[in-house]
């Protein structure tokens, strides 16, 4: 897989997968810019190389229809401020109209196309699709880690006919999420929340095999027995001690954060995935703070992830206190488990 460093890209109209997918309100407001802002770094080190950028990425599931709430416009405005640089936004994502405004573009110009997925033919990977966004461009660039799990035309049928090549983020991303699943530095305590266990099973078994400790939330612990879900490595698995009542269904107890604490503090490397409550209520917010916080104090190498984890810890102005936030939920987990991303093997 080749990375930015091994491209001239002076004068070249290089097309920028991104993973743009940030968190909307019901107004259609962006409530959290990480995913944007973790890309700035690929679409600098272009301007700076002379390359004329355009930059593709989706929205929302509009199902092949243009949605007002899912243009690009509210992204445009984020990258020109985050870039400090004027972002020129296309009206399609195809198109003459498109295709004549690349032709004017000049070397270090930025250009975004609307949103994907206004084409049902990105989901369903038509090469016809493919192959009209291959001609826009002359190298192609995957940094949208958080999508390289889909099997979509902007993934893997543009890599078909154009040169490719990994963006500093999805370079950034596959290296530290190797760290974890690759000889970690031991002990390494892994922390997952959330639920829908049925989800994460493959995911837990192969975390399990290699973690000293996983400490899991009380919905996970009450599905796994609920439900007799055999998981691989039980004696491995430390869930919560408070009973699953009252406030205790909403968050984990202060015998749960002691315990998972005392863990935490003997790790050289920790993943935690899914919060530990519901964190959408300050109420029931503490305990994952809480173990966020004591995983920052260790010291350990920490990658965190999943979506509202993401948007939580924005909000607290935590990220930059760990080593690595995934920009990546669904794709984080299916690497972690050892598939193999689609986004990722199309790049080989």
């Amino acid at each position: 897989m080749k990375t930015l460093k091994e491209f001239n890209f002076k004068d070249k109209k290089v097309l920028v997968r991104c993973d743009f997918n940030t968190p909307l309100s019901r107004e259609g407001l962006i409530l959290d810019d990480f995913r944007i802002k973790e890309t700035i770094p690929t679409i600098k080190y272009l301007i700076n190389k002379k390359a004329k950028v355009i930059l593709m990425s989706h929205l929302g599931r509009p199902e092949g229809k243009v949605v007002k709430k899912f243009a690009l416009d509210k992204i445009q405005k984020k990258l020109s401020y985050y870039l400090k640089t004027s972002v020129k936004k296309a009206n399609d994502c195809l198109g003459k109209e498109v295709e004549d405004t690349i032709k004017n573009m000049k070397p270090g110009e930025v250009l975004l196309l609307e949103n994907l997925r206004f084409y049902k033919e990105e989901e369903k990977n038509g090469s016809g699709f493919a192959k009209a966004l291959a001609k826009l461009g002359d190298i192609y660039i995957n940094d949208a880690f958080g999508a390289s799990h889909r099997a979509h035309s902007s993934i893997v049928g543009i890599p078909k006919y154009l040169l490719s090549g990994a963006g500093l983020l999805l370079e950034k991303e596959i290296s530290s999420l190797e760290r974890v699943i690759k000889n970690p530095k031991k002990p390494l305590v892994s922390i997952i929340g959330g639920s829908k266990v049925e989800t994460k099973v493959r995911f837990i078994n192969k975390i399990s095999k290699i973690s000293d400790f996983v400490l899991i939330g009380g919905l996970i612990k009450n599905e796994i027995l609920e439900k007799k879900i055999k998981i691989d490595y039980p004696k491995k698995i430390i869930g919560q001690l408070e009973p699953l009542e009252g406030d205790f269904k909403y968050d984990i107890g202060p015998k749960t954060v002691n315990l998972f604490k005392d863990k935490i503090k003997t790790a050289k490397t920790i993943f935690f995935n899914g919060a530990l409550g519901w964190i959408e209520k300050k109420k029931f917010a503490k305990g994952t703070e809480d173990i966020l916080r004591a995983i920052i104090k260790s010291r350990a190498f920490s990658v965190v992830g999943g979506g509202e984890m993401v948007e939580f810890i924005n909000k607290l102005g935590l990220s930059s206190k760990f080593s690595h936030v995934s920009t990546g939920g669904g794709a984080m987990l299916a690497f972690l488990s050892g598939e193999k991303l689609p986004g990722i093997e199309a790049l080989k």
